[in-house]
Formats: structure tokens, sequence, C-alpha cells
């Protein structure tokens, strides 16, 4: 069988046509109708010229209409793109125009920026708008676009599409600095390493293949409960769409999603409790705070046994947090990942029978390692800080960049890794000790601070309910560490008493020098840091 997942997802609609392969609210599509509605798109993309490899990209909210697109282009062997749907025009038509798309799906509230940009990408055949209502400005035209449910309706489910040979998979990241780059795999390799890791990290023995895969699906078909997960972050970035919806699609799976675009903890709870959620996808500290506290408001509101294990990437997770989660959970595990676009590196398992394990300390997968600069491996309890290095997966490369490629795949000893650019140490007894990215990295006095060790001691302290951390310019030091916080709902602290309680936690040069209290940290929809906006809140109340 071809190694892609739209292959594996045509047999699973066949083997399992009435499960539930798609629910956000009330609106619930089986898996019958999910790859009949999936065909009539390939359809409408066909007639409007695309062919296998184009580039469609999907700006759209957390919605049916998005996991359609994305198995629409997969089984006309096209690309599907993610789009951020925060981009305003700048990044927005940079990305379309860096990917060469040829089709665009959008949602009509984002229809004002479509219309502002389109004309300026001359390799567009199709522009599909999905109604959720009108842009801030409005209902908005844009030229040439058709109506997504009308488009359906009026086309024919498309044949099925052979494998065109090298197929490649790829997402976009924004990354921490430049503009967003395509981050490119082999389709066989990425598809076989979920195919192994996605049944591991839910308790089940890898099959060998996709067809074992199927199997799989056939056996459990009216026998057992499908594979339900749920994606709280959006499924335009990596962890929500492949956790939260390609692999649990891949086994035959039901994805939730929340029709709010904002964290909301009681309907995810609801939502959880309601569709008997078994795998809930999240982002750390920014996500799982709030979930705990609506626990801690409501503990006898939902009925949670089903939750068996909550996913984690991307960001801080505090060990606190976690444990109390897993004691309001009992049979709950949490899986917290090292990881990025680029490839995953490591990972640590929490439940209330397994030994405690520090914020920010991971297991190192086999195939990763810590690598100083001139790719030495660095030696466990040295205390000395090196580079991750991923390795098994690795991406081809950066769409169209092989300047950046060359510095973050690349081969050490004659095994090609992958250098997102976090920085480790490896204690005593092999774990890695995480310290945050390179490229966020303070320098103070000639000294190096982390700002994500400097957030997390002090989301330790009993007021404050997130943080963030970054570098300003000092005559005397070269930058100064200062930093925003919020604080818990019912609390008050001063920043002076904050900083006075950071001195148990840290080195005085890690300290920093100025804090101010904001209503909320800038986060972005995946829970991820939004330092320029720190910034500029720093700025306007100093």
């Amino acid at each position: 069988m071809s190694k892609n997942f739209a292959t594996i997802w045509e047999a699973v609609a066949e083997l399992v046509p009435d499960q539930a392969a798609v629910v956000q609210g009330n609106r619930r599509f089986t898996w019958a109708e999910y790859n009949d509605r999936s065909a009539r798109l390939v359809s409408v993309m066909s007639a409007a010229g695309l062919a296998p490899g184009a580039k469609v990209g999907m700006y759209l909210y957390n919605s049916p209409a998005y996991c359609e697109t994305n198995f629409a282009a997969l089984k006309m062997r096209a690309v599907p793109i993610n789009v951020n749907y925060r981009y305003l025009d700048d990044e927005l038509w940079y990305l379309l125009d860096n990917a060469e798309a040829e089709a665009v799906v959008f949602h009509t509230s984002l229809a004002d920026r479509i219309a502002r940009v389109a004309p300026r990408l001359p390799r567009l055949r199709l522009l599909l708008s999905v109604d959720d209502g009108p842009t801030d400005s409005g209902h908005i035209s844009v030229a040439g676009a058709q109506d997504y449910e009308q488009a359906l309706a009026d086309a024919e489910p498309a044949e099925k599409i052979a494998p065109q040979g090298d197929e490649i998979y790829m997402l976009y990241t924004g990354g921490t600095t430049g503009m967003p780059k395509g981050v490119m795999y082999d389709f066989t390799d990425f598809t076989s390493f979920f195919i192994q890791g996605y049944h591991m990290m839910i308790g089940l023995e890898p099959p060998a293949d996709a067809d074992a895969v199927l199997e799989g699906v056939r056996a459990r078909a009216g026998t057992a409960p499908p594979v339900v997960a749920m994606s709280a972050p959006p499924l335009m970035h990596g962890t929500g769409c492949w956790l939260g919806m390609m692999a649990p699609h891949m086994m035959g799976g039901t994805t939730v999603l929340l029709e709010n675009r904002g964290l909301n903890a009681v309907e995810l709870w609801d939502a959880v409790a309601r569709e008997r959620v078994q795998h809930l996808i999240i982002v750390g500290d920014a996500f799982a705070r709030p979930l705990l506290q609506a626990l801690e408001n409501e503990p006898e509101r939902w009925d949670l046994s089903c939750l068996r294990l909550m996913v984690s990437s991307g960001a801080m997770f505090s060990i606190e947090v976690k444990e109390a989660l897993c004691e309001r959970l009992p049979d709950l595990v949490i899986a917290d990942l090292l990881g990025s676009t680029e490839g995953g590196m490591g990972s640590t398992l929490t439940s209330r029978n397994m030994p405690r394990a520090d914020t920010a300390r991971f297991t190192l997968s086999p195939t990763s390692k810590v690598l100083t600069e001139d790719g030495r491996e660095v030696v466990p309890g040295s205390d000395e800080v090196g580079m991750v290095a991923n390795g098994g997966l690795v991406p081809l490369a950066y769409y169209k960049d092989p300047e950046k490629s060359a510095r973050t795949f690349r081969e050490v000893n004659g095994v090609r890794y992958s250098f997102p650019g976090d920085m480790a140490r490896v204690a005593a007894d092999g774990t890695l000790e995480l310290l945050g990215r390179g490229s966020n990295c303070i320098n103070t006095g000639g000294e190096k601070v982390f700002p994500e060790e400097v957030e997390e001691a002090l989301k330790r302290h009993t007021s404050v309910q997130d943080a963030l951390v970054f570098g300003i310019p000092d005559e005397r030091f070269g930058n100064r560490i200062v930093g925003v916080v919020s604080l818990l709902p019912g609390t008050h602290s001063e920043t002076a008493e904050i900083l006075e309680d950071m001195r148990t936690r840290l080195a005085s040069y890690k300290l920093p020098r100025d804090l101010c209290v904001v209503a909320s940290v800038p986060r972005a929809p995946n829970g991820k840091a939004d330092y320029p906006r720190a910034r500029e809140l720093f700025a306007a109340a100093s």
C-alpha cells in the first residue's frame, strides 16, 4: 500500500463507514461522509486545473472544512499547506507566494485579507470560501471565489488517484525569526514514523506497515470503541494536526474539534465528557493551568474517566501542574514531548504511579543527542551546554531555502540530524535538561540566561498564572532581564514580593530586574510565547 495518509484513510472509510470521523459541536460527519465530501473537493480542484503536486492553502480555523481540505489535497497527491490564520497581508502573501499555492480554502471572516493578496498571486487557480460569518469590516466579496458548500454539492466524487512515486509532505512553521518556512518530509518516511510512533504513544504494539494498521481497524470494528482524539490548539500547527487528526484517523478514529477559537476550559471539558475523548492535545501551562482551574472550581461536574492520555508539545509544562492534573484524573498519563516542526527529540511521562520528573527534563529519543558546536557529544553530568540534535525522521529540507537547510539539517560523524536550535544539558543519569531556544538566549553581563528557565521559576509563585521574560538593552550589562506576568484570579502580589521569592529559586544574575503585571500574558493560539507583543506591553507600562 502507498505510504500516504489519504490512501489509509480511504481504506478506513470502507471498513468503518458509519463511525464518526469529525465532530464539532452539533456537526458530525461519518467516515463515509468525510470520504465523500473530500472526494468531491478533489473534483472541484481538478476542474480548476490542479494536478498532483499542486499546493493547496488552508487559511482556516479548526473546522470540518480544514480536515476535508487536508484529506482532499492528499487524495489528489497534492500538498496541503497550513496557513496561520493570524497572518496579515505581508506574511499571508509571502507564505502563499513562497509555497506557489494554486488554491486557497478560507473562512469568510478572513476574506478581507484574501481579497487584498489574491491579485498578487498569479498562480492561483481556485478560491473557495467557507462561510463562518463576516469580517470585522462586514461581508467582503472575493473576486472569483466559490462557495465551499455549493461547490461540493455541485461536484461528483472523484475517482481514487494512483500514487505518484516520490511524494512530499510539507508543513509551514513561523519559527522564532524571519518569514514562514516550509519543512519538507519524504511522505513514505513521514507516514511510517507515525504508524510506529502513534501506536506506541497510545500503548499499542506498533504495526509492521499500513496494511497491518488496517487489519487492526478491521479487528476493532464493532468490538471496541474507536480512538477519540481532541486537539485544543489549532490544526494549522503540527502537534494539533498530526496527533489530533492525522494519526487518529489512520486508526479509524474520531477527531473532536472545539467551537470556540480561544481556549474555554469549560467547553473543552464538556466536549471531553460528551464525546468520551481518550486523547487530548494541549500546549503546556498556557492550556493546562486554565484546565486545572476549571476542575478545581467544579470538581464534580464532569465524568472524565474516558481521558487516558494528555499530550503536550511546544511550551513549558510545569511538574506541579502535571501532578495536580493527575491527582484530579487518576488514570491519566501526560506525555510531554520535546520537538518542533523540524523533528521530535525526546519526551517525559507523568502519572500518579510514576517517579517525579522535574520540569523541562526529558528522556532523549534513541536517535537524538546533545552536541557541542564542534560536533562532540556532551558528557552526561558535565554541566556543559550543547545543541539538541534530532536523528531518525529528519526533514529533507526547507522549501526553497538551501542556506537555512544546510545550517539546520546536516551530518555529524556520518549521521544526519536536525538542529532546530534548542539548547540543553545532559544530567548524570542521561536525561536531557532543556534550557531553551538558543535564539531567545539573553546575554547579560557576559552570562547566558535562557528565558524559559526564568519563566518557569516565576510561575512557581503562588500568585503567578503566566510569565514571559526577555532582554532589553542596558548600557552596563548589554541586556537587562525584564518580564511580564499575569496573576491568578482573586490573588494580588506586588512585583517586588514576586522577585524576592525568586531569589530562593535562581542565581542572582538570572533574576529579572523589572516586572510588570498585565491582564493576560500574550501567546499565540497554540500557546507559544508572543515575545514581540510582551515587549510592547512592558514598554507601555514602563
